[in-house]
């Protein structure tokens, strides 16, 4: 397996700083700034930013696992998944696995059959473990289904939604753009994934956040992708900055049709060929 370096957060460092520039309209000014993952954000905002692990250990369930070499082998082969540094296709050979995380090769194939179950790895018969692949038809099955239900979850939030709702999102959102602005695809999908498990704990439905959960790693990698296309961050900055104004506005209706405008435009960034097995 070619070795591959999954991002693991740098501690945050302070510099000084007068104003944070920012065209994507981050609200902090004449603040101390933190650079956290090589980008700029005032201490605020930067204290908001996601744990990049956070959602896959919650999704897996990894902290009911006994056997910590479980939690790190499938913590760090679903964030390569993820963040595309492993690719679609690829051989993950246990026995470089179990020497990198100095186990044996037991939790290494616990951690991988965990992500089989999850559709992120392929196990066959008297072959080698490998990175998942999806075909065109299931991206688009993936996306129409998601369409509808992040639509509930967005009228379900502008009906609930309270005031300090409001000034979490809004601090979340400051994140986000900060790593938009420098590019930074990897820390601006973490904060997108964070901003919408948000809202799912506002709209207040654990069927819905339950039916979401169930496609969650499969559609991380498929949101991660259509990120990383060129334009995408402008774009999708864009879409949440209305987004959040529709559920200010507590307009239900609105929120739901830009939620299923914004899934729309983010499966037609997904260059479907990547998602394919490389040769």
């Amino acid at each position: 397996m070619r070795e591959t370096q999954v991002g693991q957060r740098q501690p945050a460092r302070a510099v000084s700083a007068s104003v944070m520039d920012s065209p994507f309209g981050v609200r902090e000014t004449g603040a101390r700034v933190r650079q956290m993952d090589g980008v700029q954000m005032s201490e605020a905002v930067a204290e908001k930013a996601p744990d990049r692990s956070e959602e896959l250990v919650r999704l897996l369930k990894l902290e009911e696992r006994r056997e910590p070499a479980v939690a790190q082998v499938a913590t760090w082969v679903g964030l390569g998944i993820v963040e595309g540094r492993l690719k679609p296709g690829q051989d993950l050979n246990s026995v470089e696995l179990s020497h990198r995380f100095n186990s044996s090769r037991t939790p290494v194939r616990e951690a991988l059959m965990l992500l089989e179950s999850e559709g992120l790895v392929e196990i066959r018969a008297r072959k080698r473990p490998r990175v998942a692949s999806f075909t065109a038809e299931r991206v688009r099955e993936i996306y129409f289904v998601r369409k509808h239900l992040l639509a509930l979850v967005g009228s379900l939030a502008a009906e609930r939604v309270t005031d300090a709702d409001l000034a979490e999102l809004h601090e979340r959102l400051d994140v986000m753009k900060a790593y938009a602005e420098s590019g930074d695809v990897d820390g601006y999908f973490w904060g997108h994934v964070d901003l919408q498990s948000r809202l799912m704990r506002i709209a207040g439905n654990e069927v819905l956040a339950g039916i979401l959960d169930s496609l969650a790693l499969r559609t991380l990698v498929l949101r991660h992708a259509s990120l990383a296309t060129e334009g995408r961050l402008t774009a999708s900055v864009a879409d949440q900055i209305r987004i959040l104004e529709a559920i200010e506005a507590r307009d239900g209706e609105l929120t739901a049709m830009l939620l299923s405008r914004a899934t729309d435009a983010a499966l037609a960034a997904i260059d479907l060929s990547a998602l394919t097995p490389s040769t």
